[in-house]
């Protein structure tokens, strides 16, 4: 009997049916080991040595694997066939042989890209040993990431609190989308004019050309910037005698493209289904790990994560054949087309995504996908088999015409096109992205009518119309994996996981599936920018990415690769120990300026202070992150938000100036709607004593009077005394959202509008529920939706149902869930992280005293994989003392890293 270790379940139960039962498969379940979430885990001066460790699920995983070793005649490694699953392989066998159940039996390493008996069996027939190379690329990989994440991170959190974290890709991609802000903050557009004539055949068909040139001279799209200038050329126009010079007819093939890469897959995915790249690449690994076809369980198609672009050449003849079947020997090219890849810096050679078998076309899976598997197969379907059909002919027909008003002369140019044969196009076309200029050949223009040279034409109408230039648009999650892809930043397994990161960082938002970088995102870019210029330019991080390649392919030693990237960061993280707080604003004031300073309607400088006239307005740190306030602090108290849309928002919301709502019957004193560092608020009176009350949840500034503003001014209000104790109920808004208090007691009220209405009876029915169920804020129990074991610290973890949606449970800590993520998806990996971040928010729960799980959320690396929050691992004393720049991440208090 042989064992065989794969990294999933799921494929798991499909291999064992094709091997039979000879063989045992096992799981891994992805990885069984990761680096600690704590100090010392890569250790720089012991020659990067790394402590290992290996969480509660992985030991029972790696026990009953052991178990199977023991009583077998050879094992099989059979993780993924990518750089990440040589590693997996690496692991499972250095913790076996630390079992010592290994002994002398024969271990081989097999990879696969398709989950087909056929696949399968080759693979087991033709073994090898674990890649080395692989295995140290994947080694220095985790080591960079490691040292930047938990050396760069604290720096980031000592000198701009609210910054969360920084990443060796993860920073990169970041500048990328902030980048694109500050140009079209700083673009100013241009008027530009286009000019057109409505012509007419002598057979009477009307078409369309464009003005290309005046008086001689070529005219390119912004040539005409004036409505003088338009108005001359169009009175030119209007009076002129038009002639066809010349009609020429050109044919045209337009070539399909290889079969998808990951990248690739992301982007069209996006552009035609709508998917986020980390909701591609989760269906594709549905696709990937195998469908229940009839009672089979097969993969429909090969490895999602590749830099290739060539299909096998068994794949190949298949393609054409399925060419022939379904759409006729015309669109069989006479030589199979081959593909090389374009990507900078491509990874290891992999096949291209395609089907598993172009027999089996969408419409006979149909039944067996749900819709987003259906629509992705399709996608991945039809662009395989375009790969291998006929160029499409196209028949392009360039008039031009020559106008002419008494000896002065413009021409114009129509251009049509007409498919003469559809050959690729009839399965698959690609798909721009918004913004994204035409290639050659894609700008199809329609069919023209009948033009033949030498004849006059008759006009009918000449057009000039008016038009601004325009910034260069957003990134789309499409378009800055093809910006990384070109620049060779990260690579196809980092680029779901890197965008991921920036989101759930805060550092971007996503609006009309456009990437808008938060005033969050665009401090840490511009403090890098500025303190730590290197690593986060683009050559830079390409020629790492190189680099890590050439170890992979064993060109380098990989602690060469990090003995030298150390010496200088260590460096640099030493050198801002000696940086001022009011060095980082100044650097930022100047580099966001557009974003702090924006324009003002009155054209005065947005620099002064609006409330006091003569204070300066700067950027200030708080404990939440950044703000705008004024130099005269205290005697002048302005503060505004730092929004992601500049100033502009914050002027909305609470405007620079108090606005009057009325004066407190009571105290005679004025009621005002501020706008303050923690957004928008109402207060009475004036000073340090002023009463104060933020706007809860879902209450718009706008839609504030005095009778909203005197309501939340009178909170707490009692309700009653409670008819056990006699003593007082009293509601109010706190800090965790509307609630009634009684003797100590706290319960949760639905909204605030149950804080402003409550009466006696209610409260304390609601009080008496919390009674009899303290851990339901008032209510029932929420609902356990999913058992996820215990925490390595202790106590169960389970998924529930709650009030705002889904969460993960841990002893006090509640954390919910991203949108969108399904509760029974939830693994125990991003549990751990999603508990480590809440845990660091509150400050509080399990977490307070082993803050090693805060750090693993704050230090992920560009790969979104988080450290996994474990005991701690012994390591010599004499390195503890030479760590300074990694023991500042173990200092670094829960409250500081928290987020705004």
């Amino acid at each position: 009997m042989n064992v065989v270790v794969v990294e999933s379940p799921a494929k798991a139960k499909t291999i064992n049916k094709y091997l039979g039962p000879g063989y045992t498969v096992l799981a891994s379940f992805g990885h069984v080991r990761d680096l600690p979430a704590k100090d010392g885990s890569v250790l720089p001066d012991q020659d990067f040595e790394m402590f290992w460790e290996v969480d509660t699920a992985s030991q029972k995983r790696m026990k009953d694997i052991a178990d199977a070793v023991k009583s077998s005649d050879g094992l099989f490694l059979a993780t993924d066939p990518d750089r990440e699953g040589e590693a997996i392989s690496w692991h499972v066998l250095d913790l076996l042989k630390k079992k010592k159940v290994i002994g002398d039996k024969p271990v081989k390493r097999v990879v696969f890209n398709a989950i087909t008996k056929k696949a399968v069996l080759d693979a087991m027939a033709n073994p090898r040993d674990i890649d080395t190379p692989l295995v140290d690329a994947y080694l220095a990989r985790r080591a960079l990431d490691y040292l930047v994440g938990f050396n760069l991170s604290p720096v980031l959190w000592r000198k701009l609190p609210g910054a969360r974290s920084a990443g060796r890709v993860q920073s990169v991609a970041l500048r990328l989308v902030c980048d694109r802000e500050t140009e079209i903050e700083r673009f100013v557009a241009e008027e530009y004019w286009n000019i057109s004539a409505l012509l007419k055949t002598p057979r009477g068909d009307e078409f369309e050309a464009k003005l290309v040139s005046h008086q001689g001279k070529r005219m390119q799209r912004n040539s005409v910037t004036n409505g003088d200038q338009a108005a001359g050329i169009k009175s030119l126009l209007e009076g002129a005698a038009f002639a066809v010079d010349s009609v020429e007819a050109k044919p045209v093939k337009r070539n399909p493209g290889p079969p998808f890469t990951t990248s690739t897959l992301q982007q069209a995915a996006s552009s035609k289904l709508g998917f986020s790249a980390s909701r591609t690449m989760q269906v594709a690994q549905k696709l990937y790990e195998g469908i229940d076809i009839g009672g089979e369980t097969v993969g429909l198609i090969t490895y999602m994560r590749t830099d290739g672009v060539q299909m096998a050449p068994e794949a190949i003849d298949a393609a054409r054949s399925a060419v022939h079947d379904q759409f006729g020997p015309r669109y069989v090219p006479e030589k199979a087309r081959i593909y090389s890849t374009k990507a900078k810096n491509a990874q290891e050679a992999h096949e291209a995504i395609r089907p598993t078998d172009f027999n089996r076309s969408p419409d006979k899976v149909r039944r067996f996908l749900d819709a987003d598997q259906l629509r992705l197969y399709d996608l991945i379907w039809k662009r395989g088999i375009a790969s291998q059909m006929a160029s499409a002919e196209i028949e392009r027909t360039t008039v031009e015409i020559l106008a002419d008003n008494k000896g002065d002369k413009a021409g114009l140019r129509a251009v049509g096109s007409v498919i003469r044969f559809d050959g690729f196009i009839a399965a698959y076309t690609d798909q721009r992205e918004e913004g994204e200029p035409a290639e050659d050949g894609d700008d199809e223009d329609g069919r023209l009518p009948e033009i033949n040279a030498r004849e006059a034409l008759a006009k009918n109408k000449i057009n000039a119309s008016q038009h601004f230039t325009e910034p260069p648009p957003r990134y789309s999650e499409a378009s800055l994996i093809k910006k990384m892809e070109e620049l060779g930043i990260g690579r196809p397994s980092t680029y779901a996981a890197t965008l991921k990161t920036l989101s759930d960082r805060e550092y971007v938002v996503m609006d009309k599936r456009k990437l808008i970088p938060h005033s969050k995102g665009r401090l840490v870019t511009a403090f890098l920018e500025n303190f730590f210029t290197k690593y986060v330019e683009y050559d830079f991080t390409a020629d790492l990415e190189e680099k890590l390649d050439k170890i992979s392919a064993g060109e380098l030693n990989w602690k060469d690769v990090l003995r030298a990237f150390w010496q200088d960061f260590f460096a640099q993280i030493e050198d801002t120990k000696e940086l001022r707080v009011t060095n980082v604003l100044d650097a930022l004031n100047e580099a966001l300026a557009p974003l702090v300073f924006p324009k003002r309607e009155d054209g005065s400088d947005p620099r002064i202070c609006q409330v006091c006239g003569t204070g300066n307005l700067s950027l200030k740190l708080g404990k939440y992150g950044a703000f705008v306030g004024c130099s005269n602090y205290p005697e002048c108290n302005f503060t505004r938000q730092l929004s992601s849309e500049g100033g502009a928002e914050a002027d909305a919301n609470g405007n620079n100036e108090p606005r009057a709502l009325g004066r407190d019957p009571v105290t005679e004193e004025e009621i005002t709607l501020r706008s303050g560092r923690f957004g928008p608020y109402v207060q009475r009176g004036d000073g340090k004593e002023a009463k104060r009350s933020s706007l809860p949840k879902g209450w718009a500034p706008a839609d504030i009077d005095f009778e909203k503003a005197l309501s939340l001014l009178s909170l707490p209000r009692d309700v009653g005394a409670h008819p056990e104790t006699g003593k007082m109920i009293s509601a109010g808004l706190g800090r965790y959202g509307p609630f009634v208090l009684h003797d100590g007691t706290y319960a949760n009220l639905e909204g605030i509008e149950d804080v402003l209405s409550i009466g006696l009876n209610r409260a304390v029915t609601v009080l008496a529920e919390k009674k009899a169920n303290p851990g339901g804020r008032g209510r029932t129990a929420a609902v356990a939706l999913k058992e996820l074991g215990d925490h390595p610290d202790g106590g169960a973890m389970t998924v529930r149902d709650g009030r705002f949606g889904p969460y993960v449970n841990w002893g006090k800590v509640n954390a919910t869930l991203p949108k969108g993520k399904d509760p029974q998806a939830i693994t125990v990996e991003e549990a751990l992280v999603l508990i480590a971040e809440r845990a660091a928010k509150d400050g509080g729960g399990k977490a307070k005293a082993k803050k090693a799980p805060a750090k693993a959320a704050k230090a992920k690396s560009e790969d979104g994989a988080a450290a996994k929050p474990k005991k701690a691992a012994a390591k010599p004393k004499a390195a503890a003392a030479k760590k300074a720049p990694a023991k500042a991440a173990s200092k670094a208090k829960t409250t500081k890293k928290s987020a705004t």
